[in-house]
């Protein structure tokens, strides 16, 4: 009984110790690349607003960071149109549309949000017709390399008083119908 006994408890430790600290075992956690921003930063709800080809428009949604640290958007695509990220702003006393420097900082944990009247996704210059409906695809792109693919839905929407359309590089709000 008692030579039993100790071999079953040099079964034990000897199982115990290879399922702590073998060297495969660090080898494997070691390979397994840690979730990039791209799998945790998302947009919900979606939407872009419908447009004539050739007309400015943009897209919205919140942007949702489910990891530790700040993500930061320097820029999207659409086989739509051209891109920027843009800002609504305050300069030289009036309300101004403007390319956004160093991009979107989605805080840890935090959320970021695109809507009229504030930051968003501009399209520059659509190739065809945004209508009600339309499904269009973009791809926001991180500071650390990663990608994030989203699809939004088209809706008409009259606008928060915010021009879409081309003037100045700071556009002023409502100088041009949306």
């Amino acid at each position: 009984m008692r030579n039993t006994l100790t071999l079953a408890a040099v079964v034990l430790a000897t199982w115990g110790l290879t399922g702590c600290g073998s060297d495969t075992g660090s080898a494997d956690a070691a390979a397994t690349p840690a979730p990039s921003a791209a799998t945790t930063l998302t947009i919900k709800d979606p939407w872009v607003k419908a447009a004539t080809a050739g007309t400015m428009t943009a897209a919205f949604g919140v942007l949702t960071n489910d990891t530790g640290a700040d993500v930061t958007v320097v820029g999207v695509e659409s086989p739509a149109s051209p891109m920027e990220l843009h800002e609504m702003a305050m300069q030289d006393g009036q309300m101004v549309m403007r390319p956004k420097e160093g991009g979107f900082v989605v805080k840890a944990h935090g959320t970021h949000e695109l809507g009229p009247g504030g930051d968003h996704l501009m399209l520059m210059k659509p190739a065809a017709a945004i209508e009600a409906g339309d499904e269009v695809s973009f791809t926001l792109k991180l500071a650390d390399g990663t990608t994030v693919p989203f699809t939004a839905v088209a809706k008409p929407f009259a606008g928060a008083g915010e021009s879409y359309a081309p003037s100045a590089p700071a556009m002023p709000m409502g100088s041009m119908a949306p």
